[in-house]
């Protein structure tokens, strides 16, 4: 697997609910949606780690990921893409008798 391959454009994702006691690039309203893989945007320190001045921040994959506005704030007709890294996201598939 290469760099960038983990999430594939079109790869269905849920953000971690995390709310570390340090920085994050993952904003608060966006904790635990759910979105869609845009693209790779390339790798980049791990902001969460290099901004607490540490030398030892991981290398990640950040991804371009679009999210429904009305999912992150109750409406909208739009959508909002937000690049993040790869260690914020997990693979979801969408159950549909989980709604029944």
């Amino acid at each position: 697997m290469t760099d960038g391959d983990r999430f594939p454009p079109g790869t269905r994702v849920r953000t971690f609910p995390h709310d570390p006691p340090h920085h994050t690039r993952l904003p608060r309203y966006a904790r635990g949606k759910r979105g869609v893989v845009v693209e790779p945007e390339g790798p980049a320190e791990l902001a969460d780690i290099s901004a607490q001045g540490r030398g030892d921040a991981p290398v990640e994959q950040i991804y371009a990921v679009r999210f429904a506005a009305r999912d992150l704030w109750g409406e909208g007709d739009h959508h909002v893409v937000l690049d993040l890294w790869e260690s914020y996201l997990e693979s979801y598939e969408e159950d549909p008798d989980h709604d029944r």
